[in-house]
């Protein structure tokens, strides 16, 4: 695509007197094609775009008046597609290259709208996931963390976030363009994707990083410290998390003997609430098991903590859920015969779902009824406890809509409820009741094949994998890319 040209200087009209303003008809002609819409879809523009200019007031269709715009019309067809439907025609993805469609939608300032509409969750179809491309990274190093963007922002066509090593790389919603800086991290272990923005964070450096990749050299805008004592040094991030109003942050002291969760206001990163702090004092080392997991729970207005410890009594876990209103956790849960590999809560199922290290079974407890001694019931077909293999070491467990997803070795399996009605059935996992979680081994990626997953990240119709000790991240997506 050529370089953009002024509105001003494409954009010409034979004669701006509007017909009719009671009509609700407004005609365009777009490179010499005449286009008619309405005043209500344009409108869905958004005031900042050229197009916006056209919904107050319709144009008739006299040729002496209608408006006329040096733009290709094929291209202008599918934008004008996406606000009357909120989605692309599927035509789009084989007939247009996807940097032309995101520059024509800059063009008119749609680009917020197309971008929304390619990461909205609706389009992710879990049973059709296939894998799709692969991602190199420059340098030697193995991705160490994954932050698929939710949704791109207005001001932001960054849609993943990669690090590896001290460095972090983010690309554009096409997978084609990547930017990679260098942090003032030796290792990004945590990493979380706001806006353009992107939180990073390392277990043994201290500070939570805001990097701005679009910066010109250092790309660290803010950083935010956290000390258990005045004097103390500042301590090291374990985990990152957010709400929509919220940044959600889990220190640990230099010394490993305190830890705490600070809640930030997103707008001001100003810190909100202290929450979770917890310090040792002899040799009571689960009494300050730091989170290095954080999930919001949107529908119960809880944050999800947890974290592991291994202690001379082997390994122990910590799970809350806490209220940010009462800095008090509603709920504590502990584990010890089977504590968990990974860990995750689904706000659309309204449960947790855990990997037993020992056993390597994936287990669920309701959130809705969390009042049990044990709440956690194994939705899997066998139990390896007992015998030592540890089983689930190293995997991971993200949840994605109504899906909960589980690596396995180099393999992925997807847990799905599925709906009986009034049915009471019991299937091959023992749960007896209406509510039926059940199994799917997805397929695998042949160029991949036996390479170990170490990472899971979700975001709009992809899901992005990384695998031990590759220099790539492999996507996979549930439609045509555009």
């Amino acid at each position: 695509m050529p370089p953009f040209a002024s509105a001003a200087s494409i954009f010409s009209s034979v004669n701006n007197t509007a017909a009719d303003p009671s009509s609700n008809v407004v005609t365009l002609n777009v490179g010499g094609q005449i286009f008619q819409t309405t005043a209500q879809t344009l409108s869905v523009a958004g005031s900042g775009s050229l197009l916006s200019s056209f919904a107050s007031s319709a144009y008739g269709s006299a040729a002496s008046s209608i408006p006329f715009i040096d733009r290709d019309p094929e291209l202008f067809a599918c934008l004008l597609s996406l606000l009357r439907t909120g989605r692309l025609p599927s035509r789009a993805a084989s007939a247009f290259d996807p940097d032309d469609l995101l520059a024509e939608a800059r063009f008119y300032s749609l680009h917020p709208v197309l971008l929304s509409a390619l990461s909205h969750p609706s389009l992710f179809d879990a049973f059709a996931l296939r894998p799709s491309l692969l991602l190199p990274l420059p340098g030697r190093d193995s991705p160490s963390a994954l932050a698929p963007a939710p949704a791109p922002a207005a001001d932001s066509d960054v849609s993943l976030f990669v690090a590896h090593g001290g460095k972090v790389s983010s690309f554009d919603p096409s997978l084609r363009r990547r930017a990679t800086a260098l942090t003032p991290l030796p290792v990004v272990d945590s990493l979380l994707a706001l806006g353009p923005l992107a939180a990073a964070g390392a277990t043994d450096f201290p500070g939570l990083h805001l990097l701005d990749l679009r910066r010109t050299g250092s790309p660290v805008s803010h950083v935010l410290q956290w000390s258990p004592h005045q004097f103390a040094p500042a301590s090291a991030v374990q985990a990152i998390g957010s709400s929509s109003d919220h940044l959600f942050c889990s220190y640990e002291s230099c010394r490993r003997n305190a830890n705490a969760i600070l809640a930030y206001d997103l707008a001001t990163l100003q810190p909100v609430t202290e929450i979770a702090r917890r310090e040792i004092y002899g040799a009571e080392l689960d009494s300050a098991i730091p989170a290095t997991k954080l999930q919001w729970v949107p529908g119960l207005n809880l944050l999800m903590a947890a974290g592991s410890h291994s202690g001379p009594s082997g390994l122990s876990g910590d799970i809350r859920l806490w209220d940010l209103r009462s800095a008090e956790a509603v709920w504590h849960g502990k584990e010890k015969a089977d504590c968990f590999a990974d860990i995750t809560v689904s706000d659309s199922l309204s449960a947790m779902f855990k990997v037993g290290i020992n056993s390597g079974e994936v287990l669920m407890a309701d959130i809705r009824n969390l009042s049990s001694e044990n709440p956690w019931t194994c939705i899997g077909s066998g139990s390896n406890l007992g015998t030592g293999k540890k089983e689930g070491s190293g995997c991971r467990i993200e949840s994605y809509g109504r899906h909960v997803f589980c690596s396995r070795g180099a393999d992925v399996e997807m847990w799905t409820e599925v709906l009986m009605g009034s049915l009471t059935t019991k299937i091959e996992d023992g749960l007896e009741g209406e509510r039926v979680i059940k199994r799917n081994m997805m397929g695998g990626s042949k160029v991949a094949e036996g390479k170990k997953i170490n990472l899971l990240g979700f975001g709009g119709n992809r899901m992005v994998v990384a695998r031990k000790a590759e220099q790539c991240v492999e996507v996979w997506e549930t439609s045509a890319r555009v």
